[in-house]
């Protein structure tokens, strides 16, 4: 327990609210970052708010059910969804959790420095863009980059009656692609991690597959990742973790594509919970098997809300 409280206390005092680099924990612990809250002004919406702290727009809304976008109140309380169960793959290089919405870098660690992790909120493809998963590569990274609208954007336009979208649109202000890009090693090489001259569209499926980031966390993660660094793009609604031996559970609607998949979300959160459990049972000692139970009603909570933070569902 008192490795728990260092490991917290350490994690509180040298990151900000809104910190964007941590240390990443060792392996016994899966989650890092702090939930805190804020007080709405009467100047600025949820999505303001949701900017200034490092947050996406579906991740601010889930986690403030009763708060409203557009029109918080002044001294309306916000809670700052700012702490993070690791996705269960390789703590390697570019990592996008797809219902999440949220990218994790794992830098390659310099000698004589600690472990970090960057995260940053994303939005993805919408349902007839699909966001492709797999692993890749960054193969090309480009400032100022000009955007070639494909053919079939064009037509959707015509259909939609939009003014005709032109052959190519110049790097600046006005570019969709915004400031920063870099390209995804995917079959058609047409999948772009950039910024967005739309930035309050951070967070939602908007895209037409490519990952949008707000323009400073493009421009700072641009700086750090090389060409060749691996991408995982993963969908992992359901995320469990460990803070030595209490279980934590962060769930996330499903994507739409998957209704059917998760009609029934309880029993794949169930299955999921146990074969996470025993695959721990199977490399600890008995002890902890006699020890451990989960509390259900917490993890009835968890379902119900699927608000994106973890959720402590072990006594």
């Amino acid at each position: 327990m008192h490795r728990i409280i260092l490991f917290l206390v350490i994690s509180i005092v040298a990151n900000s609210i809104k910190a964007e680099t941590w240390t990443l924990p060792p392996d016994d612990i899966d989650i890092f970052g702090q939930i805190h809250t804020t007080v709405a002004s009467q100047e600025e919406t949820l999505l303001d708010i949701a900017r200034r702290y490092e947050i996406g727009q579906l991740e601010i809304l889930l986690a403030n059910p009763d708060v409203d976008r557009w029109l918080p109140g002044d001294g309306a309380k916000v809670i700052l969804p700012n702490r993070y169960v690791i996705p269960n793959v390789d703590r390697k290089g570019l990592v996008l959790n797809l219902p999440e919405m949220r990218i994790y870098y794992f830098p390659k660690v310099k000698k004589g420095e600690k472990p970090t992790v960057i995260t940053h909120p994303v939005s993805i493809g919408r349902m007839d863009w699909e966001t492709p998963l797999g692993k890749t590569t960054i193969v090309g990274k480009r400032k100022n980059p000009t955007w070639t609208p494909p053919q079939s954007l064009k037509d959707e336009a015509i259909a939609a009656g939009d003014p005709p979208l032109p052959n190519v649109v110049p790097a600046g202000p006005d570019n969709p692609l915004g400031l920063h890009a870099m390209r995804l090693g995917t079959a058609n090489g047409s999948y772009l991690i950039h910024g967005t001259n739309k930035p309050y569209g951070v967070g939602m499926r908007v895209s037409h597959g490519c990952v949008r980031m707000y323009p400073e966390d493009i421009e700072s993660l641009f700086d750090k990742v090389s060409v060749g660094t691996q991408v995982q793009l993963i969908n992992q609604p359901i995320k469990l973790g460990w803070l030595v031996d209490s279980l934590f559970i962060e769930l996330h609607p499903p994507l739409e594509e998957d209704a059917e998949e998760y009609e029934n979300y309880t029993q794949r959160v169930i299955e999921a919970t146990n074969d996470f459990i025993a695959q721990r049972i199977e490399n600890t000692v008995e002890s902890f098997a006699a020890d451990f139970s989960i509390d259900d009603q917490m993890l009835a909570q968890a379902i119900a809300e699927k608000n994106g933070m973890p959720i402590l569902i072990s006594r």
